[in-house]
């Protein structure tokens, strides 16, 4: 099965990537993004998509330029996230055939990224918009707009965000921070995607 979750591997060194992706994906997180302000993060990508790509979709985030997304795309990543709403990024993204998830924050972001094709939706930080906020705004959005919750979303309140519409999470420090060893990496991807697991049944 494939889970609405995004790891979020902030500060990961190309010498971690195999195995830290490896462990994510036998945990059920197969959707992973390596920021560009991580170590050499195109290398890290390259090297994921090459052994990864047909059991995960692999890319990058904090991307902020249209001319990052084309040298993910080179790396062969296929998701590209972004902390912002920025619709030379969306379109860019979509021209070379990859999934688009902008950050956004307001309807007016909303509704920018979703015209200029944005596939998903990332609310960030989540923590300051909280589950009320999102089932606001999701009040007004198309019906069946992916929404991911980034930042202050995590297992001990993934309940409350699926409750009132959220599709998903991006989850980063709570899963990876540089240090942790691969055997602490897959606990915690283990105990997210039983939370994650055990949110959705419920709301099923």
């Amino acid at each position: 099965m494939s889970r609405n979750l995004i790891a979020i591997l902030r500060g990961l060194t190309p010498d971690e990537a195999l195995p830290v992706t490896d462990c994510l994906i036998e945990a059920g997180i197969t959707h992973i993004e390596v920021p560009l302000n991580s170590p050499d993060p195109l290398t890290s990508i390259k090297v994921m998509a090459e052994t990864f790509s047909d059991r995960a979709e692999i890319g990058a985030g904090t991307v902020l330029e249209p001319e990052q997304v084309t040298e993910v795309k080179a790396a062969g990543g296929t998701l590209i996230v972004s902390p912002d709403c920025n619709p030379d990024v969306i379109r860019a993204t979509k021209i070379c055939g990859m999934s688009s998830f902008p950050g956004v924050m307001t309807p007016t972001e909303c509704f920018t990224a979703l015209r200029n094709g944005a596939d998903g939706l990332k609310f960030f930080p989540a923590s300051l918009i909280g589950p009320d906020g999102l089932k606001a705004m999701l009040a007004v959005l198309p019906k069946g707009t992916a929404t991911y919750a980034v930042g202050g979303a995590g297992p001990d309140n993934f309940g409350d965000w699926i409750k009132v519409g959220a599709a998903g999470f991006g989850i980063g420090t709570a899963l990876y921070k540089p240090g942790f060893s691969v055997a602490e990496i897959r606990d915690r991807a283990n105990t997210i995607v039983a939370a994650y697991d055990a949110a959705v049944a419920k709301e099923a």
